[in-house]
């Protein structure tokens, strides 16, 4: 059968919802109701910008806080990276909590909660409670973030749910260079003598705003869902997690002890146990945090697998590339931000293009950006390789990557919801918001791991300073090779639904 087009998801033939086996009917934007959808956007894509921007912001902000606080390296790992695994932990379970309780009340409660502890961040007098508030952070964002597809069903039909989720998926790429240029410069100011405290307490007045208008704009939506929590899923699921993801945040920093080796040692037992409590979990007659049914739908797991070989991919060439600027040609680290700006316009470009080309190019076009991102990752090792800033061709070879990603990340979110029955709809949402984020721990952990072994960095075997600029230089083009087959990975997953569809 040939199929056409990415079909959308969450609909009946009568352009009706299910959710939680109540039937309701999705609201359209008729021109009255333009303005209101639109400031529905606003809010859920501010939210969403400003938790993914709390991933990267801190980065640059270490130095200044170890000094002023005068704390450990291991204490600092933590301030940075406790964000990210409580965020990245929570993610599929935020997601069912949505489907319980309103997609609405928990993405504001997830709102407040993020809002609150960036306050606590901003005003931490030493380590142990930053770290405490970072977790909490981390903790609002996992609730907040995987209500966004669901509001977006809610809110959007046609046409306008696609521009919406390729919004969203230009706000995920982008925010993480707008990250590192933010940091550079609420540091640089160092506002009234705050030093660092801004990178926090900006997120204040924002989520107070965002929390206001939330309020007043977001729709009540369906009925909650009558699915339980599934605690044995949870339990098993967030500590098969917690396995994925501490090692490999921690692990380089720490010259990975043999904890970090046990640990990611023990995920894949500890998936083989998660299935088989999901399992059990659905011969009882309850609701599987994970349903079987969600991981049968092709689209699904060659979309969501292409889209963790991209970002995988992007945020390891990313943090490669920002280190190399920084410290192998000296950059300050509000310039090394700001040399992304053609990244970001390329990623923008692609997200809000795609929709433009016909229809029966979809699929292929994803296929065919995979390649184009990898040879924006070859170009740039190539460019720079001698040492040098790359002249006039290195903003073009961003855009080169930053139009390969857009064209692949917004059109594998449709894709991937493309066939899942809209009961399934919230934890559908919920693997597929998880997916990025554990692609981008793992791209960092991996790629990472590669240049700054190669760059002899400082902890590595040999480095006694920071490299220098050829070092550095060769490191980044010996880390674009694996980042270049990884992402041509990414189009091998989808050969299963070409074939499908020709």
């Amino acid at each position: 059968m040939t199929q056409d087009r990415l079909p959308e998801s969450g609909r009946t033939a009568a352009g009706e919802s299910v959710d939680g086996g109540t039937t309701y009917r999705e609201p359209v934007a008729p021109d009255g109701k333009r303005s209101r959808h639109t400031g529905i956007l606003l809010v859920i894509l501010g939210a969403v910008f400003m938790a993914l921007l709390d991933a990267t912001v801190v980065n640059v902000a270490t130095p200044t806080m170890r000094t002023d606080l005068d704390t450990t390296g291991s204490a600092l790992q933590l301030i940075v990276s406790g964000y990210t695994i409580s965020y990245a932990a929570l993610l599929i379970t935020g997601a069912r909590l949505g489907a319980r309780h309103g997609f609405r009340t928990v993405f504001l409660a997830g709102l407040a909660t993020f809002t609150l502890a960036s306050f606590g961040c901003g005003l931490a007098p030493g380590a142990g409670v930053l770290i405490a508030a970072r977790v909490v952070q981390g903790i609002g964002a996992g609730l907040m973030v995987p209500q966004i597809y669901s509001l977006i069903q809610l809110t959007f039909e046609g046409p306008a749910r696609a521009r919406a989720l390729s919004l969203y998926a230009a706000v995920i790429a982008v925010a993480v260079v707008v990250g590192q240029v933010a940091g550079g410069l609420l540091v640089s100011a160092d506002l009234f003598g705050t030093g660092w405290r801004p990178v926090f307490l900006i997120n204040v007045p924002v989520g107070l705003a965002l929390l206001a208008a939330a309020v007043r704009l977001l729709p009540a939506g369906a009925p909650p869902s009558a699915k339980g929590l599934d605690l044995p899923g949870l339990v098993t699921l967030t500590a098969t997690l917690l396995l994925l993801v501490v090692p490999l945040v921690l692990g380089h920093e720490q010259h990975w002890p043999l904890w970090t080796t046990l640990c990611l040692s023990a995920v894949v037992p500890m998936t083989v146990v998660f299935v088989l409590v999901e399992r059990g979990v659905a011969r009882r007659g309850g609701a599987p945090l994970v349903p079987g049914r969600v991981l049968r739908s092709k689209d699904l797991v060659c979309g969501a697998a292409a889209l963790f070989f991209g970002m995988a991919g992007y945020a390891g060439f990313l943090f490669s590339f920002s280190q190399h600027l920084q410290s192998g040609l000296g950059e300050s680290a509000t310039r090394a931000g700001l040399a992304f700006a053609p990244l970001a316009l390329g990623v923008a470009t692609g997200s809000l293009t795609w929709q433009k080309l016909p229809a029966r190019w979809h699929l292929p076009m994803i296929a065919a950006a995979c390649a184009l991102a990898a040879a924006g990752y070859l170009g740039i090792g190539w460019a720079l390789r001698t040492g040098g800033h790359g002249g006039l061709v290195l903003p073009a070879l961003q855009l080169l990557w930053g139009l390969g990603l857009g064209y692949t990340t917004s059109p594998l979110l449709t894709l991937a919801l493309s066939r899942i029955d809209p009961a399934d709809a919230s934890d559908a949402s919920g693997v597929l918001t998880t997916v990025p984020q554990l692609a981008q721990v793992v791209g960092v952990a991996a790629y990472g791991s590669v240049f700054l072994a190669l760059a002899d960095w400082p902890g590595t075997a040999g480095g006694a300073g920071a490299p220098s600029a050829v070092a550095s230089a060769q490191a980044l083009y010996a880390t674009a090779l694996p980042v270049a087959a990884g992402t041509l990975l990414g189009a091998l997953a989808l050969l299963p639904l070409l074939r499908a569809r020709r």
